[in-house]
């Protein structure tokens, strides 16, 4: 799984002209599946970014947690970062996992996102055209890679 994770005042997704999900601030998460992921990738990566230290704390250190701040979360599932540029200037998605392993895993990475902060988690809708509207604040922008944990 990869993992874009922004810090934002506010984010939004907005399909056919309707706002799906709205957040204050919190984290824009923007989610890849891989067909080699499954849960062991999920746990992994939701305690990571919960535990994340990349909001300020009184003396304006990145200090404190989403969780630490009481903040939101938006998960978007974006199948493009799980492209390869290696050759030409087509992506290949060729490590993107297919909709019958990719859309449970989103789910589940949503589920165990909202227990892990303690409230709702907004979502987009996989495989929609997605508008997504955001304030990144910092700004602050972290990639992360379940495969990459050395």
């Amino acid at each position: 799984m990869r993992a874009v994770i922004q810090r934002v005042s506010s984010a939004s997704v907005t399909i056919d002209g309707k706002v799906k999900s709205a957040i204050g601030q919190g984290l824009m998460i923007l989610l890849g599946v891989g067909h080699e992921d499954g849960p062991e990738d999920i746990d992994w990566l939701v305690k990571k970014i919960a535990a994340l230290r990349i909001f300020n704390d009184d003396a304006g250190v990145m200090n404190r947690s989403v969780t630490d701040i009481g903040g939101e979360a938006l998960v978007v599932s974006q199948f493009t970062l799980m492209a390869s540029t290696k050759k030409g200037n087509r992506p290949s998605y060729i490590h993107a996992a297919g909709h019958e392993l990719a859309i449970p895993l989103y789910e589940q990475f949503c589920t165990a996102m909202s227990a892990a902060i303690g409230r709702p988690v907004g979502t987009g809708e996989f495989g929609a055209d997605m508008k997504v509207a955001l304030v990144n604040d910092g700004p602050v922008t972290i990639c992360i890679d379940t495969k990459d944990r050395t």
